[in-house]
């Protein structure tokens, strides 16, 4: 059977080009432009590349217009309602949900590989004790490229499969050793007798003079959270850990590099926004006035965490974490002192929910609004969040870089351009410009 082709002429030439029209399990069909210059000389401009598919992925498929959001197939509301990070972590690297016994090899393995070399420290003191966490997280992972020069062959499966397993098991060490870099604590050895969050949570909260009890209301929210981060299609941060695993550079440089990515306030940076909103309102009293002002063309004033840019219905994270963000909330002491921070939330996401602008515009309550609200609940500081972001997607990033090893049209990431510079122009000696 003939494929479907999509015809591209070029007005000026009278030349046609017939482009392939490719379709996936799910999604808008992809028109494969591969020979547009080799037959018309053209290329496709795409700013923010919005409507260009730059692989082929069998990992996470985003529906942005129905609020869908699957990783190998599986609804993320299953998985963070009866799965694990760890497991949905598993679930990403190998394409397939985890036998008992899998589970339990793949376990032992990131128990063994959690702890990070005694050299490494020596990067943490080499930071001032304010540097911003994601600095130290930055620099951190990158320089982990330094001690496993035998093991990061990229053409070599076994080699990748093991540095994807080092990841993960040691992310939630170096990002509680940012933690306790910043607030002058001792840094927490890993307990194995602890599973994934609690452990993470014991290496950020413990300290060696007194026992530290774990809240089991505060692990379960903090496993679904990672479980919400850990994977979300080509987003700006997986598209770059792809673009720099294209060269063939190390994959914990790679890592680094979508970590540096993260760090922006318009990705990663999302939930800090959203804690410093609701401390600027400062009290329930005044949502309506700052409403007021985000509804008021003339204002420049904008409320965080509504919106996404991919989903315009709800995220389906959302509604996920929203729950958990109120189980928490509900199971915090009423005279917190983040209890007004809380209401104010409250009041913002009932208003989004009732009011005709809102809705009109789709401006639902996403992730980011709900993330921020638990991570300072659990007592972690807002220049913190981006961290477990972090510590969160690097499952979705080396899925993806595995995936891209393997991709049998691999070859390094060349965008092009228009250009709109300068016409070509003779250089002038220094003592004759005018």
């Amino acid at each position: 059977m003939k494929s479907e082709t999509v015809t591209i002429t070029d007005n000026s030439t009278g030349k046609t080009v017939e482009c392939p029209i490719l379709k996936g399990t799910y999604g808008a069909p992809v028109i494969d432009t591969a020979a547009l210059y080799k037959e018309l000389g053209m290329f496709t401009l795409d700013p923010g590349f919005t409507t260009t598919a730059s692989c082929r992925s069998a990992i996470t498929y985003l529906d942005g217009e129905h609020g869908i959001l699957l990783h190998r197939g599986y609804p993320i509301e299953q998985l963070a309602e009866q799965s694990s990070f760890l497991e949905v972590s598993y679930l990403l690297l190998h394409g397939e949900l985890p036998t008992a016994d899998e589970f339990a090899d793949y376990e032992s393995q990131i128990k063994r590989y959690n702890n990070v070399h005694e050299h490494l420290m020596r990067f943490f003191n080499g930071y001032r004790y304010d540097a911003h966490p994601m600095s130290i997280m930055v620099g951190v992972t990158g320089a982990m490229a330094s001690y496993y020069h035998e093991t990061v062959d990229v053409k070599n499966p076994e080699h990748r499969m093991q540095t994807a397993h080092r990841l993960i098991a040691k992310m939630p060490n170096i990002g509680s050793k940012v933690y306790k870099h910043g607030v002058g604590e001792p840094f927490i050895y890993p307990d194995n007798s602890l599973g994934y969050i609690e452990n993470l949570m014991n290496m950020m909260f413990a300290i060696p003079s007194e026992p530290y009890e774990l809240h089991p209301q505060a692990v379960q929210a903090l496993d679904k959270l990672m479980i919400l981060h850990a994977d979300h299609e080509q987003n700006a941060s997986t598209s770059t850990v792809r673009l720099s695993g294209s060269s063939e550079a190390n994959p914990f440089a790679a890592i680094s590099a979508g970590i540096s990515t993260l760090w922006g306030k318009a990705h990663g940076g999302a939930n800090e926004a959203v804690l410093e909103m609701l401390e600027e309102i400062g009290d329930p009293k005044n949502v309506h006035k700052f409403v007021d002002r985000a509804k008021d063309k003339n204002d420049n004033y904008r409320l965080m965490g509504f919106g996404h840019r991919v989903y315009k219905n709800f995220d389906p994270r959302a509604t996920i974490i929203s729950k958990a963000c109120h189980e928490v909330l509900d199971d915090m002491d009423p005279n917190s002192e983040l209890r007004p921070l809380m209401e104010i939330a409250m009041e913002l996401e009932k208003i989004a929910l009732e009011d005709e602008y809102f809705i009109e515009r789709k401006l639902y309550p996403n992730v980011d609004f709900y993330s921020g609200i638990i991570l300072r609940a659990l007592g972690i500081p807002t220049s913190m969040f981006t961290v477990f972001f972090a510590m969160a997607r690097s499952a979705g990033w080396i899925a993806n870089w595995l995936e891209l090893m393997e991709d049998p049209d691999f070859r390094i990431g060349r965008p092009r351009q228009l250009y709109i510079g300068s016409e070509k122009r003779d250089y002038i000696p220094l003592d004759k410009r005018g």
